[in-house]
């Protein structure tokens, strides 16, 4: 997930270097999404990673 992430922001970042405002807009909201998504769910697997795979 934080792939997807890393590649929307980078479509975002080309997009704005190419003055594509909505395009950019859009490609930053999505990796801003998915990157808070992917810190979430890396805090609930530290938090039970131990408890559910038994270490």
């Amino acid at each position: 997930m934080l792939r997807w992430a890393i590649g929307f922001f980078i479509v975002a970042i080309i997009a704005a270097i190419f003055g594509f405002g909505g395009i950019a807009a859009g490609a930053a909201s999505i990796a801003k999404i998915l990157f808070f998504i992917f810190i979430v769910m890396f805090v609930l697997t530290l938090i039970f990673g131990n408890r559910v795979f038994g270490k």
